[in-house]
Parts: C-alpha cells; sequence; structure tokens
C-alpha cells in the first residue's frame, strides 16, 4: 500500500517539497497538496503590484503545474479541522483525508479583533487571495470618489510597505489621498536596527505618511487612537499581529502559548512524528524568530529533505536558522531600504536588487522546468 503524504497549504516552504518531488519523484508515496486556490500570490512581490510595478500574472505562482510534476494530487480547498489521534484533516465540505505523513505550510492569520467594529471598511493583509481580489477594487472606488483617507494599522516591515505602496499607487491614479500609518506605542519596524527605522521613519516623513505611535482601535468611520484624536477612514488596512489558525486548537498537536504548532530543529512536530510544519504556523522552543517569509523560503529544502527521509526511515536534517534576516523593503516608487542587522542602505540600486531576487523567485516556479512536466527540459536558472 501506498503512503499517504499530504502537503496543507501552498507556501513558500511547500513550493520547494514540491519542486523536490518534480526534480526526484518518490516511488510508492501518493501525494496530495490541499490549498484554498491554485494560485500563490507571492508576498515578496504584494508591494510592487499595489504600487504598479507588476502585473498580476507576474507576481504570482501557478500551482497546477508544479503539483502533477510532483506528481501530487491538488485538492482546491481549506483545512478547517485536524484530529492528530485519527492521522486526518477536515476540508469546508466536511471530508477528511487521512495522511501517514502531514506538512503543514498554512501560514497564520491577521489578528483583527479590536478592529471588528470597522465593518466594510476593514481589509486584512491577510489572506492574501483576499487581498489582491479587492484592493483592485478598492482603488477604482478611490478614482471615482476623487479622495482617499486610507489609514494602515501595523508598522512592521508589511505595514511599512503597504503604506507606501499604497500611498503611490493612489497619487499615480490622481487620487487626492491622506495615508496615517498607526504603530504601537514601540515604534516602527520593532525588531530591526535603530539605524533601519531612522532610515525608515525619515523616508516615510519625507514621503508625506503620518506616523502615529500609539494604539489603535476601530470604530465607526475609522480609527480611535490612544490619545483620543480620531482618524477618519474611507479604507482601514490591517497589518497588525499574527495570529495561529483557529483550528489548531482542537489539533491534538502541541503549541505554544499563542497557539503556534510546536516543532524541533527538524521542523518536525514535538509531540506527532508524522506531523511536520514550516512557516508562520509553527514556532521552536527557545526560537524567537520573526513571522516573516524569508525563513519559510529558507527552511523549506530542509523540510523537503526531512519528509523525503522520513518516509524512508533515513535520519532527519537540521534546519538552523541565520541570526539575521535580509529584508528588502519596498517604498512605492521604485526605490528600496535594506535591512540586515546593524547594516542598512537605501536607493533606487536597492529596488533593482529586490526586484531581480523577486524575479528570480518565480521564474524558479514557472511551468516547463522539470522532465515529467510538458515542456520540461529539467533545467535550472
Amino acid at each position: 500500500m501506498k503512503q499517504r503524504l499530504v502537503l496543507v497549504g501552498g507556501g513558500h516552504a511547500h513550493l520547494s517539497v514540491l519542486e523536490a518531488l518534480a526534480r526526484k519523484p518518490v516511488q510508492g508515496v501518493e501525494v496530495t497538496l490541499i490549498t484554498p486556490s491554485a494560485w500563490q500570490n507571492y508576498s515578496g512581490m504584494l508591494p510592487g503590484w499595489i504600487a504598479g510595478h507588476y502585473a498580476l500574472d507576474n507576481s504570482r505562482i501557478d500551482l497546477r503545474p508544479l503539483a502533477a510534476a510532483a506528481g501530487a494530487r491538488l485538492v482546491p480547498d481549506s483545512v478547517v479541522g485536524m484530529d492528530a489521534g485519527r492521522h486526518c484533516v477536515g476540508l469546508t465540505d466536511g471530508r477528511h483525508v487521512h495522511y501517514d505523513l502531514l506538512s503543514l505550510d498554512v501560514g497564520s492569520e491577521t489578528d483583527t479583533s479590536w478592529l471588528q467594529a470597522l465593518g466594510g471598511t476593514l481589509l486584512p493583509v491577510k489572506p492574501l487571495d483576499h487581498f489582491f481580489d479587492r484592493w483592485p477594487r478598492e482603488l477604482a472606488q478611490a478614482q471615482a470618489r476623487g479622495t482617499c483617507r486610507l489609514v494602515v494599522v501595523g508598522a512592521g516591515a508589511a505595514g511599512v510597505e503597504l503604506a507606501l505602496a499604497a500611498q503611490h499607487a493612489l497619487r499615480q491614479a490622481g487620487v487626492q489621498t491622506r495615508v496615517d500609518l498607526v504603530a504601537s506605542e514601540n515604534g516602527v519596524l520593532t525588531g530591526h536596527h535603530p539605524r533601519v527605522q531612522q532610515r525608515v521613519q525619515a523616508y516615510a516623513r519625507r514621503a508625506g505618511l503620518h506616523l502615529h505611535m500609539q494604539r489603535a482601535v476601530g470604530a465607526e468611520g475609522g480609527v480611535l487612537l490612544a490619545d483620543g484624536s480620531f482618524l477618519p477612514a474611507d479604507l482601514v488596512i490591517a497589518a497588525t499581529g499574527a495570529r495561529a489558525p483557529v483550528w489548531l486548537a482542537m489539533s491534538g498537536l502541541a503549541l505554544d502559548p499563542a497557539g503556534y504548532i510546536l516543532v524541533d530543529s527538524h521542523q518536525r512536530s514535538t509531540s506527532h512524528a508524522d506531523v511536520f510544519a514550516a512557516g508562520d504556523v509553527c514556532a521552536r522552543p527557545g526560537s524567537a524568530l520573526s513571522r516573516s517569509g524569508v525563513h519559510a523560503v529558507h527552511a523549506g529544502p530542509v523540510l523537503a529533505r526531512n519528509l523525503m527521509a522520513a518516509l524512508a526511515g533515513e535520519p532527519l536534517h537540521t534546519y538552523r536558522p541565520k541570526p539575521n534576516a535580509l529584508y528588502l523593503l519596498a517604498c512605492g516608487p521604485r526605490y528600496a531600504i535594506a535591512s540586515w542587522g546593524a547594516w542598512s542602505a537605501q536607493g533606487h540600486w536597492v529596488w533593482r536588487w529586490k526586484d531581480w531576487i523577486d524575479r528570480r523567485f518565480i521564474r524558479r516556479f514557472a511551468p516547463g522546468r522539470w522532465p515529467n512536466q510538458p515542456g520540461g527540459d529539467g533545467s535550472s536558472a
């Protein structure tokens, strides 16, 4: 009987798993990929897409040819429940999918609990599919009005990039625009070096962003700040803190206090040896990695090797996160700021560097790159 490998989510890490299976198929294994969309919208190019530098098709990956090359059955659905004891996951249509080996790469959700009063004015950055679908409509409505009051809540890397990208897009569309960026009292880009924070704040102010270093809650018609001031808004983009998918709470897996899957140095669940996880959905004891696609990309090849090793009963490999991750922060126009530990830089050349990295990542998973895929020749970039 074939072993059942189930991949939940089409995130960055699972791209590496599918790539590995496409390059070297594993005999005697039935592979299933469960993901809500046949496309992976690449988060690294989201700011550039908002700003108008990329077409949609240039900033996403078609999972169908990649899954076909990997010999995986693609199930277009979402997981809404899991029973680790019964070795199965539950789908939105009520079906249960059983596994011998499971890998989870479903990311995290945007915590908007204190912004719910905004109703339809609220646009969370996650799930990305929803954001990619809705932003063009919001831009068209702003053009029709001729004005837009935008508030971005959350001033991590995503919030900064989204605020600057949206401001650029609205201005390019001829919309009279005001953009407020709301950070917590800890400031902009918490966790980055002070010099990087200074660079970003200086650029944001030159660009005309209005910065607020205080907590905020949603209210009818806008956002209420901790000092009592009110920011009226036509649209509020939430790039706030992440939270774990709620269905994990009943999964039976060992979780950290925030509800994320606890994994060891092999990306394997600390409680269930037949479950692996990578990306935002997991946490490592004693580690405080930021929830960034950078770590999912780096963990992907190790996850792929360990899934193959687990199926073959071979020793597992260790994933050692790099102490500093490179961030290239898009600033609206073709301009970017680099952050790597204490080192930082900025300029149009940083944008060109980011553009080269992002386009190379998309090309890496383009159709026709593997021998067992129509049009493929097995060549590498």
